[in-house]
């Protein structure tokens, strides 16, 4: 009887003890707090996550949830530093449009286009009431990264990007359009000529291997996005267009200072490198909400000149060939405060579901100069025009050793077969582009942001189809040198060359050891004992490819004897006869990559090369080659530059080109033989 009597209170006990950690566990919670911290996360407050210009516009958001499921959360107030904001924040119910891991009754609660001027390190927090009176309180921070006193403030700043180029494929193209002589370079590339050079670290917020959109923004918003991402923080929401913005370069520096934006890209426009310049959403593929923020909302931005491919988007979907579409377009309701206030406080375009908008007629009608074709962009004088929009494929543009060779066709009075076969024969090259926009651009009294991405490197580094991103990467070259003979003209202007991240894990092996005519016999005997014992030479018999350069400035043929051969640390499978490919790939962003002639190209790197027999099994599942964690290079040109020296993390970037546009340029403490700071 004691003992019954014993265990019964013991039971009654861990029964307590188990209600008041029910209870305890069914508190209110908050799930995600914006903008990230490891403060809320983990609880530590390093490494400080988010990073913002004095001033710099970004939201702040919490999701809160309440404890069951009978219950709600009724208010929600932020506070900084420990003081309460006058702001009261919007409130979004989860009972629709939330992501499926988050309980319907759970509270989304926003304050849009925030900003804080005083300089150092800040904690936010927010604290919601639930319907039951429980309270729940979490905490984060940020920092004010302080804009110092400065020398010569920069006018102009202009931004190469060679997207997925490493420095493998940086030294790939100096091999083959430089050539070396006994160990030395005989002509430098024109991204090799600038006097400093850094290292730069690539991670996105949700991974080591970035993609392009987090790879991009980093650079013009000082933040880390997930991967998909363009400047926006991550939500629990499904609408890709509601996220929580951060303020990109162009705008804050087009809202300050009232600079122009230029994008010039080899890729489609929607591309994630553009788009992660003046574009917010949570999927970098929701093309007709894309494209049509470049126009609705270029009075925050400041855009006057969009170059690339991507007319598919500028059509209305009855058009053929056109891929605007309902679900990727956006809408926000002015009398919804959580989209509402995206309207009222960031001054955004409210948008609308209308896949049959005629946004190429739109964009005439907004005053800009419109070229579908090279001859037609070389018609265009910039004395006459401010803004100007070229669009020169349906979707990403052929790549420059395709264009090259349509060039080279027709001089010779026979067609240029893949230029032809996707229906533009007549595409400019980058460095065309890049000229063009300049030339629009520097009338800009107040001066220009100007991003030009290099958009195949990658993509054929994908691909694995060497040859074409070595042209896409001289291609970039080319552009460069239109890029720096402005800016050495001129004496105002910021450049940077980087990447977004590395593509491929490309890795320079050596040089075949036999004649392009013995390396065909090697192809039809097949086989890895051919293809790989008796063509690839390591060390020094590698020697020096030695590639001739044609007068247009690309190879006259890169099926050369002895050439340069390259393998790849992050590749699916392929076969490899380590010959030029006669054609690219099926590009499936092509609205007609399923009719003929372009459904008879090879669909992956397993449909070509197959005669070889020489089969490269890869590390990674699929066919396509995948992005590096790898650190890239970073070289920089003009007044400003000696700050973009040693190794930095992408969102370094955008605070130094800030710095120098903003306060004037500086020299980092410590960097010895540097030029002195003016006075």
């Amino acid at each position: 009887m004691h003992f019954s009597k014993l265990r019964l209170s013991t039971l009654s006990a861990v029964a307590l003890a188990s209600l008041s950690i029910t209870h305890a566990v069914a508190n209110p919670t908050v799930s995600r707090l914006t903008p990230p911290s490891e403060l809320f996360t983990s609880g530590q407050a390093a490494p400080v996550i988010a990073r913002f210009l004095p001033g710099q516009r970004f939201d702040l958001q919490a999701t809160l949830r309440p404890d069951d499921a009978s219950k709600t959360i009724t208010s929600a107030q932020f506070l900084l530093d420990g003081k309460p904001l006058a702001l009261t924040p919007a409130l979004r119910s989860c009972a629709v449009a939330c992501l499926a891991s988050v309980p319907k009754n759970a509270t989304i609660a926003t304050i849009r286009a925030f900003s804080v001027a005083k300089a150092g390190l800040h904690t936010f927090s927010v604290t919601g009431v639930q319907s039951d009176g429980q309270t729940v309180t979490a905490k984060g921070n940020f920092e004010i990264v302080p804009l110092v006193a400065g020398g010569q403030k920069i006018k102009n700043i202009v931004i190469l990007l060679g997207d997925g180029m490493g420095a493998a494929q940086r030294t790939a193209a100096r091999i083959v359009a430089g050539g070396y002589a006994q160990g030395k370079v005989i002509t430098p590339l024109a991204m090799d000529t600038f006097p400093v050079t850094g290292m730069v670290k690539t991670a996105s917020l949700n991974s080591v291997v970035t993609d392009s959109a987090p790879g991009m923004t980093s650079y013009v918003s000082g933040n880390k996005n997930n991967n998909n991402e363009e400047g926006v923080f991550p939500d629990d929401t499904t609408d890709p267009f509601d996220n929580p913005r951060i303020e990109y370069l162009s705008e804050y520096l087009h809202r300050t200072q009232g600079k122009a934006l230029g994008l010039v890209t080899t890729a489609d426009v929607f591309d994630a490198t553009p788009a992660g310049n003046a574009v917010h959403a949570s999927n970098r593929g929701a093309g007709t909400g894309i494209v049509d923020q470049y126009l609705d909302d270029r009075g925050l931005t400041g855009l006057s000149v969009l170059m690339g491919g991507g007319r598919k988007w500028f059509l209305p979907a009855s058009v053929p060939g056109s891929a605007r579409g309902d679900k990727t377009d956006y809408a926000f309701s002015e009398t919804d405060a959580h989209t509402g206030d995206i309207v009222k406080r960031w001054g955004a375009a409210p948008g609308k579901i209308d896949k049959d908008r005629d946004l190429l007629g739109d964009f005439k009608a907004s005053g800009f100069a419109y070229a579908a074709d090279k001859t037609a962009m070389d018609a265009i004088d910039p004395l006459k025009t401010d803004r100007l929009l070229g669009l020169f494929a349906h979707a990403n543009m052929n790549v420059a050793l395709d264009k090259m060779d349509g060039r080279r066709s027709k001089l010779s009075g026979i067609n240029g077969r893949v230029v032809d076969d996707y229906g533009f024969p007549d595409q400019p090259m980058l460095d065309e582009m890049t000229r063009k926009a300049l030339a629009v651009l520097e009338k800009q009294k107040k001066g220009f942001v100007l991003m030009v991405e290099g958009a195949s490197i990658d993509k054929q580094a994908h691909n694995m189809d060497t040859e074409r991103w070595m042209l896409d990467t001289i291609e970039f070259d080319r552009a460069i040198k239109v890029v720096q003979d402005f800016a050495r003209q001129r004496g105002d202007t910021l450049v940077i060359v980087t990447a977004d991240h590395e593509c491929s894990g490309v890795a320079l092996i050596g040089g075949s050891t036999v004649s392009d005519a013995r390396l065909q016999e090697l192809v039809r005997e097949g086989g890895t004992a051919n293809l790989r014992d008796k063509v690839v030479g390591v060390y020094e018999k590698a020697g020096f490819p030695k590639y001739r350069m044609a007068a247009d400035g690309y190879p006259q043929t890169t099926d050369i004897d002895n050439r340069l051969l390259v393998g790849y640390g992050a590749n699916s499978d392929r076969f490899e006869d380590w010959r030029t490919n006669g054609l690219p790939m099926q590009d499936s962003q092509q609205p007609f990559v399923k009719t003929t002639p372009l459904s008879a190209y090879p669909a992956g790197p397993l449909n070509r090369d197959e005669s070889g027999k020489f089969l490269i099994t890869g590390q990674v599942p699929g066919d396509s080659a995948v992005h590096t964690a790898t650190d890239i290079p970073l070289s920089a040109f003009g007044p400003g530059s000696w700050a973009f020296t040693g190794v930095l993390d992408n969102t370094d970037v955008f605070f130094k080109l800030a710095q120098a546009a903003v306060n004037g340029a500086v020299v980092p403490e410590g960097l010895i033989n540097a030029p002195k700071k003016r006075k």
